[in-house]
């Protein structure tokens, strides 16, 4: 017999839906007894209590502990270069020579000015002094006369105004003689400073041992006074120097803990800060913070950046969640916990924010089941099973 082509695919219609069935589309989940499992699938994990700190990322350099840095009096000619960058030196060695002949002379003639200066200075002081002293002679003598008759109360007071007027001459002049050697003293401290690791024949002599990490003298070219000719990272720990803000100052404690991240040998490692600036740089306003880092810390090299992050504000004891599980809407924040099978919506006040998790200051208890994934599709009372996660 015929079939009509209508009744064929309604006879086909439940055959296909069993084969489709089979093959797994859109099967609901089963628990283990082969029964239909009904709820929304979430994760979760059990809620505790933990320490968190707001973190406060800032970028620094490394540099060594004890540094040496070696600039000249005067742009110069570098005749010879006896070390490169990289290095190994000694306290003594000659780094390199330098045509000097202007510089050492005008280091010189500051050296005689100075000298000039001191030694007028006591030359003067010594007449001033003396007349000083006549004019308190004659005050005393004059005073002795006049007890016998022998002066006039007038003499007495005329006498008394040369002593006062001896006193403030040598005293006006001494002062402008004192001028005059603060003057020629800070011209030769400058030179001094620059010139302080030159010797008299142009060698740049090492100060210290240690790795000579920039060389910037060339052979046969000029230097310039405005940068290091040289640095020489001593052998000891090195040390990290960022700078704060003035918000972030009074947070900071020395002896306290921060993360340093170095990207240059992808190493990560604790350092202490040691010590925080009081007085803000006068161009970028900030201020100053130097952490030491720990001697076993290797491959470390000056000029390096390194991204320190300061943890202020820390919360002990305090209810630290997953930043992601919290939600929001209309100004308030919620999250979803397990209980019985059941999400149950609860409100929530947070405080501090750390790396990923956030704390939690009301609304939710050590040890609820939290729901982590999953949680934006929740609404209050719908069933739920956990399928991972369960804390």
């Amino acid at each position: 017999m015929k079939i009509p082509r209508k009744t064929a695919a309604l006879l086909l219609a439940p055959v296909l839906a069993l084969s489709l069935t089979a093959c797994g589309g859109g099967e609901p989940a089963q628990d283990e007894g082969g029964a239909q499992a009904a709820g929304i699938a979430v994760q979760v994990e059990t809620v505790v209590q933990d320490t968190i700190a707001t973190e406060n990322k800032v970028s620094g350099k490394i540099s060594a502990d004890n540094e040496a840095v070696i600039m000249i009096a005067s742009t110069a000619k570098c005749t010879a270069v006896y070390f490169e960058a990289g290095d190994q030196v000694e306290a003594g060695d000659v780094l390199c020579t330098l045509e000097l002949g202007s510089a050492l002379s005008n280091y010189n003639a500051a050296r005689i000015g100075y000298n000039g200066a001191v030694q007028s200075y006591n030359d003067q002081k010594a007449v001033l002094d003396k007349q000083v002293q006549l004019a308190a002679d004659n005050v005393s003598n004059t005073k002795a006369l006049f007890e016998i008759g022998a002066a006039s109360q007038l003499e007495v007071d005329q006498a008394e105004l040369n002593y006062s007027n001896a006193v403030a001459g040598r005293n006006s002049a001494l002062s402008q003689l004192e001028s005059s050697i603060q003057s020629a003293k800070s011209g030769l401290a400058q030179l001094d400073t620059a010139l302080e690791n030159v010797d008299a024949d142009g060698n740049v002599i090492a100060p210290m041992a240690g790795t000579l990490v920039t060389m910037s003298a060339v052979e046969n070219s000029f230097i310039s006074n405005s940068m290091p000719l040289a640095v020489i990272d001593g052998p000891d720990q090195m040390k990290v120097s960022v700078s704060v803000s003035e918000a972030l100052v009074p947070k900071l404690t020395i002896g306290a803990a921060a993360d340093v991240y170095v990207s240059a040998i992808d190493e990560s490692f604790s350092a202490v800060i040691r010590s925080v600036e009081q007085a803000a740089n006068v161009q970028t306003r900030l201020y100053t913070v130097t952490l030491t880092v720990p001697a076993e810390v290797g491959g470390l090299l000056s000029g390096m950046f390194a991204d320190v992050t300061f943890f202020t504000d820390v919360s002990q004891n305090a209810v630290v969640v997953p930043t992601e599980s919290i939600l929001t809407s209309g100004g308030s924040q919620y999250v979803f916990v397990v209980e019985n099978d059941t999400a149950r919506y609860l409100e929530v006040s947070t405080g501090l924010t750390g790396n990923g998790v956030t704390e939690v200051t009301s609304g939710l208890t050590a040890g609820q089941q939290l729901v982590t994934v999953g949680q934006a599709y929740l609404h209050e009372g719908d069933p739920v099973r956990v399928v991972s996660g369960e804390g």
